[in-house]
């Protein structure tokens, strides 16, 4: 990759782009889940191979594409991540993510595609992220559980956690992008905010965002 570019502090930043350009190897360098063989990716100023990777992705939190529950309840799903977690505070971090506090006593692995990925949201959250990395994680629910993702994620980002999110779906990137990183081929070819994705944006960008790209 030859990936040049930068986050914004707040809102949700839609990385896009076609499959296979390189979008989820981009946030996966995020919070080292895979680690550059040149350049330097910053957090806050800090170049993430010099922190700690454990504390690194408690504080940049990341939700994969499919579900990823554990065994047992959603209870003990959500304090793997929070060891001393209380009831209580589960409670809040389901509520957060827009389910009852029955789900608790739930099977974490009897949930439909839907709530499996709220509970794995909620599971990054009680790690108190600074901001939330997701990877299509609309990609595997249904249409109801995909716009519903699509508005905790805005909600999140309009409260206090920013969310960096990949997804090759345009409609999608309308709906929910503060400030969009447009990656082709493994570079980031244009940024900015989506209203600003017109007449300014390099051809290779404008043969994507008008489906003439394949």
């Amino acid at each position: 990759m030859d990936a040049t570019g930068d986050v914004p502090e707040g809102g949700v930043t839609v990385i896009v782009g076609p499959s296979g350009s390189g979008k989820s190897t981009l946030l996966r360098c995020c919070n080292r889940l895979e680690v550059p063989d040149r350049g330097t990716v910053r957090f806050r100023g800090s170049d993430v191979t010099t922190l700690d990777p454990l504390t690194l992705r408690r504080r940049v939190g990341m939700v994969f594409q499919r579900p990823t529950p554990f065994a047992g309840t959603v209870r003990d799903n959500l304090q793997i991540a929070e060891p001393a977690l209380t009831d209580h505070a589960a409670v809040l971090a389901l509520e957060r993510v827009g389910l009852a506090p029955p789900f608790l006593d739930r099977d974490a692995r009897e949930l439909s595609g839907g709530e499996a990925q709220r509970i794995c949201l909620a599971r990054t959250l009680v790690t108190r992220p600074e901001v939330v990395l997701m990877d299509e994680v609309t990609s595997s629910v249904d249409p109801a559980a995909r716009l519903a993702l699509e508005g905790l994620a805005s909600g999140l980002a309009a409260v206090d956690v920013p969310v960096v999110w990949v997804t090759h779906d345009l409609d999608q990137m309308r709906r929910v992008a503060d400030h969009v990183l447009v990656v082709i081929g493994g570079r980031v070819v244009h940024a900015g905010p989506p209203g600003r994705l017109g007449s300014d944006a390099p051809d290779e960008a404008q043969q994507f965002l008008t489906g003439e790209a394949a």
